[in-house]
């Protein structure tokens, strides 16, 4: 992947741009791909996080890429600050405190284990998000949560529990896939 500075800032912009537009004018921030530098209108999935004092305010994002990645980040930037079910929408007042954070994806890729020990040993903490698939229940934890979730065995737990599944949960039929992102 690896974005330039400029490519960088400019996904910010348009995060920061689809955000204020919305609390300014409560609508809805449209743009057009086409006016954007050829790699910013790929085909990519991100995620968008909103944090006040270090702590959570809101994190939404595509786990499928399906639109140019320009327009992945402004719709999720605006649903990442009004429509987290986690948190009440943004307010003006909050919006000058907050810090932004953008996580573009690789493709998940499938993996392949014999059963949950096996898994674990697989997982490169710090390197992959992982997304939990299983009867349908789905989760998903970017490799930042690495960094609360150190530990392997933790962090699948929590995932599981993310998905709403109990932390011990198994199943021959769990589906993972791992992916990792370039964030900024």
């Amino acid at each position: 992947m690896s974005f330039t500075e400029t490519e960088q800032n400019t996904l910010r912009q348009v995060a920061i741009d689809a955000i204020s537009y919305a609390l300014e004018t409560g609508k809805s921030f449209t743009l057009d791909p086409q006016t954007y530098p050829e790699k910013l209108q790929e085909i990519k999935a991100c995620f968008v996080t909103l944090n006040k004092d270090k702590a959570l305010r809101g994190c939404i994002g595509s786990l499928t890429a399906h639109r140019p990645l320009v327009a992945d980040i402004a719709a999720n930037a605006q649903a990442a600050a009004f429509s987290d079910p986690r948190f009440p929408p943004l307010t003006a007042m909050e919006w000058p405190n907050l810090s932004l954070h953008l996580s573009v994806l690789s493709t998940p890729k499938a993996m392949h284990f014999k059963d949950e020990a096996d898994l674990i040993t697989q997982l490169r903490p710090g390197i992959d998000g992982l997304i939990l698939n299983v009867a349908g229940h789905r989760g998903t934890f970017l490799p930042a949560v690495w960094e609360i979730l150190p530990d392997p065995v933790l962090f699948l737990a929590q995932l599981k529990q993310k998905a709403g599944l109990p932390s011990n949960f198994w199943s021959d039929d769990v589906e993972i896939f791992r992916y990792q992102t370039e964030m900024f």
